[in-house]
């Protein structure tokens, strides 16, 4: 098909405007590829490394062409070594090194705890120092959040008993990258599904789901991580099991998913659905005693939408139900909400450019609403979000967080 109804989706397309780095364009070169016409060469690959996955050109296909399928399997045919300069394959692996493993992100983060956050942090950025670093290190630099302590150790039991009347047994993932930048998302969570009625199961030796690793085609280290949590849950369930294992990021969900595809018989994958966490909430309800608990916020919400939730998992009007339940919480919406705001795993930090223009894009978009918070459900959006806003402007909070602060529950 080559109607380009994607083109107007395609973030890439956006900001680079060449037809090359459009889905339209990447498919006409994989067919080029099958066909012996055009070599894969380190020109054609950074044509696909453009690319963020968003999966928008997915939605907004009217023939139905599953280009998220095709991209993701030419992704592992891009870490060819020739392909990516001997930095850029350095720097990639550096990343995937150590994001899925939270021991050594909080290593890694620990000297830093009295730089984020702080007036050095301010200086270094107000006096473009930063710059020195190069684009990929700037771009970590800016992306860097105050570091709480709670960021630093996974307090929470392995059995957290429901509140009131028992309505199941769930699971919760933690994330790597939210349980140590975003600390509080999975501590409001946790109550809020305390609050109604569920009997929360978090693993202590929990790791990666092996979303960001996924992302970049490196399906080994993916299955891997994927398998370890699948025996990690499995075991902490016991013989009693879960009803569903709860994701609060989405771009984990999106990836827990697809286990089922992703890894063999011999690996399996979990006994119970995986669901995002708005998902659940919306199809199961909020527990009675739960809503009349809600108090009022006067603020205005602007929901904003992370691509591998409303593309790759295609839910959008659940989170939005569960705010309209905050009594006198006006919501509203940003013009474009299906575009990607450029974090896209770690290509915020790969591709800095384009993802510094569609950052700026986006939240232009979301402050045009006049909206005093942003609510965002994954942890990659929360962040570039926050970087490209103004001190002054929306604050970015999780979906959990509001319902958590209305409903008056302590955080711990």
């Amino acid at each position: 098909m080559h109607c380009g109804f994607c083109l107007p989706t395609c973030a890439s397309y956006r900001v680079l405007g060449t037809e090359m780095d459009s889905p339209r364009g990447r498919i006409h070169s994989l067919k080029a590829i099958e066909a012996g016409e055009l070599e894969l060469d380190a020109t054609v690959a950074s044509h696909f490394d453009s690319c963020l996955g968003c999966f928008a050109c997915v939605s907004a296909c009217p023939s139905g062409v599953r280009y998220d399928q095709l991209i993701e399997a030419t992704r592992p045919k891009l870490n060819t070594a020739e392909l990516r300069s001997p930095w850029q394959q350095t720097f990639r692996q550096l990343l995937l090194a150590v994001l899925p493993y939270p021991s050594r992100l909080r290593a890694l983060l620990t000297p830093l705890r009295a730089y984020a956050g702080g007036p050095l942090q301010t200086l270094v950025r107000r006096s473009g120092l930063s710059r020195l670093l190069g684009p990929q290190l700037e771009a970590m630099e800016a992306l860097l959040p105050p570091l709480a302590p709670e960021g630093f150790a996974d307090r929470f039991p392995l059995l957290t008993p429901a509140r009131g009347e028992r309505r199941g047994r769930v699971g919760l993932l933690l994330g790597c990258v939210q349980r140590c930048f975003d600390p509080q998302v999975n501590a409001a969570t946790l109550a809020v599904l305390q609050a109604n009625g569920f009997e929360v199961v978090i693993p202590v030796d929990q790791g990666c789901c092996g979303a960001v690793s996924h992302h970049q085609g490196q399906m080994e280290q993916t299955r891997s991580l994927a398998s370890n949590l699948v025996r990690s849950f499995e075991e902490a369930a016991g013989p009693e099991g879960l009803d569903a294992l709860l994701v609060a990021a989405s771009g984990c969900g999106h990836t827990m998913k697809a286990y089922g595809e992703l890894l063999s018989d011999e690996q399996s994958s979990f006994s119970c659905p995986v669901l995002d966490v708005h998902e659940f909430l919306a199809e199961r309800g909020l527990s009675e005693p739960f809503r009349a608990s809600l108090q009022p916020l006067p603020i205005t919400v602007a929901y904003h939408d992370a691509c591998h939730m409303i593309h790759g998992q295609g839910i959008s009007s659940e989170p939005r139900e569960l705010l309209r339940m905050i009594p006198e919480l006006q919501l509203r919406e940003a013009t474009e909400a299906g575009v990607c705001c450029g974090s896209a795993g770690i290509y915020n930090l790969v591709q800095p450019q384009e993802a510094a223009e569609l950052g700026q894009l986006k939240v232009e978009d979301l402050s045009r609403t006049g909206a005093s918070v942003i609510a965002s459900a994954n942890i990659g959006c929360t962040l570039q979000l926050r970087r490209h806003l103004q001190q002054d402007g929306p604050k970015v909070l999780h979906p959990m967080e509001l319902l958590a602060r209305a409903a008056d529950l302590t955080i711990a």
